[in-house]
């Protein structure tokens, strides 16, 4: 590796800096990420043959440009912003934050880096890909799905006496509305609108229903047999494996629950020995995991039993739940190294043998606590493109 090019990427522009092994500067440049900057950029970094981009946030605002550069055929390392950070406040010049000091604490990072357990090269696997884009769709369906309800509830509410049930569908809000027929001109207008909204109801069910059918066709797919967990639906699996990629990235079970955050932080002290919430790691991860043991907790199964044994063991019922979360989470981690394991099997021993692009996905983070720099720009970015410039000796 002869020179890492670190770089701060925001929406529309990327600032980088390139050094050697030594640390030592050897170019700066500020580009934007349209079509034009984008190429400039590329052909900047071309100009040194042995290369790595260092991208910071490759889970979250660096994800595009990373995606372009691997691509390209570029070698990519995600580092992650926590760990910029620490480079920049302990940097002399009172750890002042502009683009170009966060390019420089990127490259840092990459150069210095331990190699256990290393920065993760960013490579993408369509397929995760895609499951990523299609489960933050079935995601962002669910919350109009809430808010249509509830808009539909507060219109029955003020249509019809004491209004519908807490838990209604769309057939049964067009056979309440059809049994009302209101005359004046003010409910004539709330039932139109409780008909338009049950249409948007419908359709809103409609695409639901197809998300989950095609998620499910993406999982068996892709060899998962998360679905065979109890609590772990179509949306469950795809975001298990969206984001978290290839499983072998954590060392062990530990690792994995400090990532999604059901492992308790220490908060011994002394002869004191204690543990408390901890409210990091990955929420998406925690959220389906959390859904996972209330349905475990609904239904006679052995998330059940634990939990009970741990009641009858006079544990307090919210940190009950949180070890079913801790447990579930073992083995949520067993069965995806299981699936990986299997995968890696039979792509190593398949026609061929050919494994092709298949090892990590960007759309994961790169370690256990990873981040995005989403920070706003000064002002808009456009026409910030030009070329390389070296660095002032």
């Amino acid at each position: 590796m002869g020179v890492i090019i670190g770089m701060d990427p925001h929406k529309r522009s990327a600032t980088i800096e390139v050094i050697d092994q030594t640390g030592r500067l050897v170019a700066v440049g500020r580009f934007g990420t349209d079509k034009a900057g984008y190429a400039e950029l590329l052909a900047a970094g071309r100009l040194h043959p042995d290369r790595v981009w260092a991208v910071e946030g490759c889970n979250g605002i660096g994800r595009h440009i990373a995606h372009r550069l691997v691509h390209d055929g570029e070698r990519v390392v995600d580092v992650p912003a926590k760990l910029s950070a620490q480079v920049r406040i302990f940097a002399t010049g009172n750890a002042r934050k502009t683009d170009p000091v966060d390019a420089h604490s990127v490259a840092l990072a990459a150069l210095y880096a331990p190699p256990e357990p290393g920065l993760r090269p960013v490579l993408v696997q369509d397929d995760l890909v895609v499951m990523a884009l299609m489960v933050d769709r079935r995601d962002e369906l669910g919350r109009a799905r809430t808010q249509t309800i509830n808009r539909l509830h507060r219109l029955l509410l003020e249509l019809i006496p004491g209004g519908a049930k807490q838990f209604l569908s769309a057939s049964q809000a067009r056979a309440l509305v059809a049994t009302v027929k209101p005359r004046d001109i003010v409910g004539k207008t709330r039932r139109r609108f409780v008909v338009e909204l049950i249409t948007e109801l419908e359709g809103i069910d409609r695409k639901i229903k197809a998300a989950e059918k095609e998620l499910t066709a993406l999982v068996i797919e892709r060899g998962s047999t998360l679905l065979e967990l109890t609590g772990i639906g179509p949306t469950g699996a795809a975001r298990l494996l969206a984001d978290v990629g290839d499983i072998h990235r954590f060392r062990d079970k530990d690792r994995f629950a400090s990532w999604n955050g059901t492992a308790p932080l220490d908060a011994s002290s002394g002869a004191q020995q204690r543990h408390r919430l901890s409210r990091a790691g990955n929420r998406r991860i925690n959220r389906t995991l959390h859904i996972m043991a209330v349905v475990q907790l609904r239904n006679p199964t052995p998330g059940r039993e634990f939990y009970d044994a741990r009641k009858a063991g006079g544990t307090p019922s919210l940190m009950a739940m949180r070890s079913l979360k801790r447990r579930l989470s073992n083995i949520v981690y067993a069965r995806m190294v299981a699936d990986q394991n299997r995968r890696d099997q039979n792509r190593a021993t398949g026609p061929g043998g050919q494994r092709g692009n298949d090892s990590d996905s960007s759309a994961t983070g790169s370690q256990p606590h990873t981040g995005t720099s989403d920070k706003p720009l000064p002002g808009p970015a456009i026409n910030q493109r030009r070329t390389l410039a070296p660095a002032m000796s």
